[in-house]
């Protein structure tokens, strides 16, 4: 069955504090990835008015189907990240995950760009969650940090040792939750050039954001006249560059 890489989550306690860090108030509830059900059978118990699971594996499904009889016709047979999501309701709707690392920023990414975004639990490789979590300044702070931290409230919720799953995987994991935030920028063509000018920031680290957003095409007198507005050194870097500041900068360019 384990032909998609799964480790499963076997530790109560780590289970227990994911799904108790699902608000009651939740009316929809999705969980992506349920495997065997760890988290699915205590998520089923707390009735919520609405709750599906989307799985990429059919013997997972069958398993789940044979093992909770209330989850028949709950259980969505697709791979979450070409998952439509007009086929959930369209009211305010919280995540939950053991993520599989591999498509762990993907999922997350589509997850938060839900206009029904209500919250999230999750669970990601240590390393991947820490740059989420990172400050401006900070090792790991990045553009996964930025289009995260603009779009939602990352929370460490949980740390997670490898054994608490079978078979254990070869590095540690965490646990964040991610509370709802209003985006403070429209969520197309806003959000679209914010994304372009945080890659095009990250993408030559070594060089300082002046030369950076040069070489990605942006033009040299607007890239000097928009930092100088902002009191930003000639020199200054991307990972010297705050939240704030690249809001500033994107509306600038």
């Amino acid at each position: 069955m384990r032909k998609y890489g799964q480790h499963f989550l076997v530790s109560q306690n780590v289970i227990g504090g994911i799904v108790a860090a699902v608000p009651p108030s939740a009316t929809n509830v999705v969980e992506i990835g349920p495997g065997k059900g760890a988290l699915t059978e205590l998520l089923v118990q707390k009735n919520f008015s609405r709750f599906s699971a989307v799985e990429i594996d059919p013997e997972m499904k069958a398993y789940l189907e044979e093992h909770f009889p209330a989850l028949k016709g709950r259980v969505i047979l697709q791979n979450f990240l070409k998952f439509d999501f007009n086929l959930l309701a369209q009211e305010p709707t919280f995540f939950v995950s053991n993520l599989p690392y591999i498509d762990a920023a993907e999922i997350l990414d589509k997850v938060l760009a839900w206009p029904f975004f209500d919250g999230a639990v999750f669970m990601f490789q240590k390393e991947q969650a820490q740059r989420i979590l990172a400050k401006v300044g900070a090792d790991g702070y990045g553009p996964l940090s930025i289009l995260s931290q603009v779009r939602s409230v990352p929370k460490q919720l949980l740390k997670v040792g490898k054994a608490c799953f079978n078979p254990p995987p070869k590095v540690e994991s965490m646990v964040l939750t991610f509370d709802k935030k209003e985006w403070p920028l429209e969520r197309g063509t806003e959000y679209a050039r914010l994304v372009r000018l945080v890659k095009a920031a990250f993408l030559h680290r070594r060089k300082t954001l002046f030369n950076s957003l040069s070489l990605c095409g942006y033009e040299k007198a607007k890239v000097e006249s928009a930092l100088n507005a902002l009191n930003l050194k000639p020199t200054v870097r991307a990972e010297e560059v705050g939240l704030a500041q690249f809001l500033q900068l994107s509306k600038a360019l």
